[in-house]
């Protein structure tokens, strides 16, 4: 039986309905904790996911377990293992892709449409083209050498891009189910108070938007694990 690794770095931030479209497949799906947990063991997936997080992915001299995380993703690449970082896993991706990471000019709190390069328009990417998802962020980072941009917003100019066929970085959240919103509203309730975030308004627009996020984010997954050489 295939498995599949996810590294997660706060409880409530999991693979959400990737959980379930691997079931389907045949995949088991184990956890590590960041910063908790040995990850050594992702070395030998079959398929590793690196999951979001409140921190920097450059904050090394305050989070030392990144260090290792960001090794174990090199080795991951180099050997050919199938890779998907969403948020922060995104920002681990450009990282160990030699590109730089750094605090955005602003925070992207909220729903969005993503503006989607004709690259991504052709690739799994297509199946968010024109749904509203779900940004969480206050990183951003440039462009690897070598990687393909697939989408931006006005804000972030790299929301998403692909290094090769089995590297899959999304800044942005599809993964996340609608039942489970009301989770990242208590875990980053700090984060949304200084931000002054109305979560009446943002709970209306998950209601909203959320519905067909979450049938984008399962087609735009399925078909990035489909094409898999």
């Amino acid at each position: 039986m295939k498995y599949a690794i996810a590294i997660r770095h706060v409880g409530f931030e999991d693979a959400g309905i990737l959980a379930g479209l691997l079931q389907d497949r045949g995949i088991g799906l184990r956890y590590l904790e960041a910063g908790v947990d040995d990850l050594g063991p992702a070395a030998d997936a079959d398929l590793l996911l690196v999951l979001g997080g409140p921190i920097g992915i450059y904050e090394v001299d305050r989070y030392p377990f990144l260090k290792r995380e960001l090794s174990l993703i090199e080795t991951a690449i180099k050997k050919d293992v199938p890779v998907i970082g969403i948020c922060l896993g995104c920002q681990a991706l450009a990282a160990v892709l030699a590109a730089r990471v750094y605090p955005g000019r602003e925070k992207e709190l909220g729903w969005d449409e993503m503006i989607l390069t004709e690259e991504g328009k052709a690739s799994p990417l297509g199946a968010i083209d024109g749904v509203r998802v779900l940004n969480w962020h206050g990183d951003t980072f440039d462009l690897p050498a070598g990687a393909t941009r697939l989408a931006s917003t006005k804000i972030t100019p790299n929301q998403a891009f692909a290094y090769g066929p089995k590297v899959l970085a999304l800044q942005f959240h599809v993964e996340l189910p609608e039942r489970d919103f009301e989770k990242w509203l208590i875990g980053h309730t700090l984060e949304l108070a200084n931000s002054k975030v109305d979560l009446g308004k943002m709970r209306a627009e998950t209601a909203r938007f959320a519905p067909a996020a979450n049938v984008a984010g399962k087609r735009l997954f399925e078909d990035w694990l489909d094409a898999l050489p």
